[in-house]
């Protein structure tokens, strides 16, 4: 070996040396970095910073249609220090924990109508809030008659799955009792969409919720669900046709958080299915403008029910980009005199108790 080629070779070993000793920093760095992430996720509780009042946090914004920023329809209701959700869309619950709620709390879900982005989540959600708070009876899952069908098929396809986290995990961390769901069903009486079309589903500790009916044809049941709790409402409208029920419903409410399509750029998406032959696509392009509400009559009906402000979600078509937006509300903010905000994940309103004040913050 010539003295060129050791001295070459004793280079190569010492950046050698180098880069592993480098591989071993990096690799303590970002061990410890990930310790002292984890103890700070694990201890973070939101609830326990909040106000005593209403609040709703986005957990879902999103359709059936894809969408990388918004998940399924969810909605988070939190009256002072109970958690509850409306709706279970695909993805909702990692979003609850990762916007730092604890599913373990979770005390009921509310079902608005059974379209499979509402209910996707479910089990999911059922089985976060189990392991989640070593709960020993199911699920409660509130909603029109048909919930009972619903929640016996997520039960059956999560029974094995159960089964495996005993054995596994032991009845102490995971009671056998706790898993799945219990349903919950209620019957709203006929009286068209107005007043006579509601119903009381939970009244307690200074808390009411009233489900009422809302204009889905041809989905039948389809509701929205209104919360009142220390001189703060909100209401939340499912999926709709403009409907009266929610103008009423929603009179004089702090908060209103109505569904939203904009036709002209989903008649784009037509459009261009047709284009390249997707027929299909064309159809339900077609088809879905006429059960659901635009940003302008969202805007509307806000104004005629004198609501302070309104949050526009299940966002048909995705926006991406918020560069969209102005196009998709169109000429909803010359409708409504107050603030229209477009639902993102993640988004927190806080209405503190026996106040006029609404609190906007970001948890993702």
């Amino acid at each position: 070996m010539t003295r060129a080629s050791r001295v070459l070779g004793a280079a190569i070993l010492v950046l050698a040396i180098g880069a592993g000793g480098l591989f071993a920093a990096r690799a303590l760095i970002g061990a410890a970095l990930f310790e002292r992430v984890t103890r700070s996720t694990l201890a973070r509780d939101v609830m326990a910073g909040l106000p005593d009042g209403l609040h709703l946090a986005l957990c879902g914004t999103g359709s059936p249609m894809p969408d990388r920023t918004r998940a399924g329809p969810c909605a988070a209701v939190i009256a002072g220090n109970r958690l509850f959700l409306v709706d279970a869309g695909e993805g909702g619950i990692r979003n609850v924990m990762l916007m730092g709620l604890p599913p373990g709390r979770i005390e009921a879900v509310f079902i608005t109508h059974f379209h499979s982005d509402h209910i996707a989540g479910l089990g999911e959600v059922a089985l976060q809030r189990w392991v989640g708070g070593a709960h020993r009876t199911p699920l409660p899952v509130i909603g029109p008659i048909g919930v009972n069908r619903v929640v016996d098929g997520f039960n059956a396809a999560y029974a094995l799955d159960s089964a495996y986290r005993v054995a596994h995990h032991g009845a102490a961390t995971v009671p056998p009792g706790g898993a799945g769901s219990v349903a919950q069903p209620f019957t709203i009486p006929l009286g068209g969409l107005g007043r006579a079309a509601d119903h009381v589903v939970l009244e307690e500790g200074g808390l009411t919720v009233t489900a009422f009916r809302v204009n889905h044809s041809p989905v039948e049941p389809a509701v929205g669900y209104r919360f009142d709790y220390k001189g703060r409402s909100l209401v939340i409208s499912g999926d709709t046709a403009a409907s009266p029920s929610v103008t009423v419903q929603a009179m004089g409410a702090d908060l209103l958080v109505h569904e939203a399509l904009q036709p002209r750029l989903v008649n784009y998406i037509g459009a261009a299915a047709a284009e390249h032959g997707n027929a299909g696509l064309a159809k339900i392009a077609a088809d879905i403008l006429t059960y659901h509400t635009t940003p302008e009559q969202a805007a509307q009906i806000a104004t005629e029910a004198k609501v302070r402000h309104l949050v526009l979600t299940h966002v048909v078509p995705p926006l991406p980009l918020r560069l969209l937006y102005p196009a998709f509300l169109g000429e909803a903010p010359g409708l409504f005199p107050g603030a229209i905000a477009i639902g993102e994940d993640g988004m927190l309103f806080s209405l503190p108790a026996d106040s006029q004040a609404l609190l906007l913050d970001r948890l993702l």
